[in-house]
């Protein structure tokens, strides 16, 4: 079995609805999503999967869904000012947790077609959280 894996580095803010920590107020991370994929077969280059496809799809997908956005709870009660102050955000019908934020990139690379069996997502220098499909 060959595993190859690519990590993307981008900046988000969130915060969480309904918890009773320091994360239930608006801040901001440098997050690090590391990607990996799984298979048993490489192409006639021997590769299971080329790492500038894996920057190209999901970095890009990443640097214009999740970069500099605020991720939210799609009932939030701040967006309607970000909307009102013309903010970039995203909305979840989850809380946005770093959990909630592996499975998200988890799922687009499975639907771009990568053979990918996980996904974490580094919130700070020591703390993350890994998605794997199960």
């Amino acid at each position: 079995m060959f595993r190859v894996t690519k990590e993307i580095h981008f900046c988000y803010g969130h915060r969480l609805l309904n918890y009773a920590g320091k994360c239930r107020m608006l801040h901001g991370h440098n997050g690090r999503a590391v990607v990996t994929c799984e298979g048993p077969d490489l192409d006639g280059l021997g590769m299971l999967i080329d790492f500038s496809r894996m920057k190209a799809v999901l970095g890009a997908w990443i640097d214009a869904t999740l970069d500099h956005k605020m991720l939210l709870h799609e009932h939030d009660p701040i967006i309607p000012e970000l909307v009102r102050q013309g903010e970039p955000f995203v909305t979840l019908p989850v809380n946005p947790t770093a959990e909630n934020i592996a499975k998200m990139i988890f799922d687009v690379a499975r639907k771009e077609g990568f053979p990918v069996v996980e996904v974490t997502l580094w919130e700070t220098e020591n703390s993350f959280a890994t998605y794997t499909g199960g």
